[in-house]
């Protein structure tokens, strides 16, 4: 069954900051907004997401990170591994608590329930990167880039290349669904077929709703309801011809 999600805050700071995370993360950090919070990634080279990230930009030197908990350890080693020669500083600060904000999740030191987060956020199709489903999924198919959360014209970042391939050259076979099952709810990488994997689920009365990564046709040779996304994000994935 799927179990509630904890967060971890880290700051970055110095001036390499910004430079540092353009070449990085798939939004682009030098158009972001100053205290508004995106969700964004950090792909292997393979152009998969590797590792989820709500980004926060204070300024140009300064940046708030939350990812989940349980990848904490594993960014923390990956950015001082890559910004080993940047003059900036990563530090770890606390466990925070999400609050859904209209398109978007905010943190803080309060504590909140997060498993009606999960819900809020599995209904607005917000999905998000655990340590399970690392390196599972590449953005697009994620519905990242419907979110802000991918820029495709910002220059070089990790996966960029076969990332920005998918998007100008090919379309994705699989893309992110909202789903209504009956029964337990199935746990994050879960394969409910060949062509259907769980991102993020929650139980309800009856059974449960979940975000899930699959082909359309799937969806419907398992028996699962299709249920509406928020407008923002129920278009085509691929690239507007």
């Amino acid at each position: 069954m799927a179990t509630s999600t904890a967060f971890t805050l880290f700051t970055l700071n110095g001036v390499d900051a910004q430079k540092f995370l353009q070449g990085q993360v798939t939004l682009n950090t030098e158009a972001l907004a100053e205290n508004l919070t995106r969700y964004t990634a950090i792909c292997s080279l393979k152009g998969r997401i590797q590792f989820g990230l709500w980004l926060k930009k204070i300024n140009p030197e300064s940046f708030e990170i939350v990812v989940t908990a349980d990848q904490a350890e594993e960014f923390a080693k990956h950015i001082k591994k890559f910004g080993a020669f940047s003059k900036m500083k990563l530090e770890q600060v606390s466990q925070v608590y999400p609050t859904l904000n209209g398109a978007s999740t905010d943190f803080s030191a309060n504590e909140t329930d997060i498993a009606a987060w999960q819900l809020q956020a599995i209904e607005a199709g917000q999905a998000w990167i655990e340590a399970t489903t690392a390196q599972e999924f590449q953005p697009q198919e994620l519905r990242l880039h419907q979110r802000e959360g991918v820029h495709y014209d910002k220059g070089c970042y990790l996966g960029q290349e076969i990332i920005a391939r998918l998007w100008f050259k090919a379309k994705p076979k699989h893309w992110l669904h909202l789903v209504q099952g009956t029964g337990y709810a199935p746990a994050a990488a879960t394969q409910l077929n060949n062509d259907v994997e769980v991102v993020n689920s929650i139980a309800v009365d009856g059974g449960y709703k979940a975000l899930v990564v699959a082909k359309p046709e799937a969806l419907a040779e398992l028996g699962l309801q299709v249920l509406d996304l928020p407008e923002a994000l129920n278009g085509d994935v691929a690239r507007p011809q």
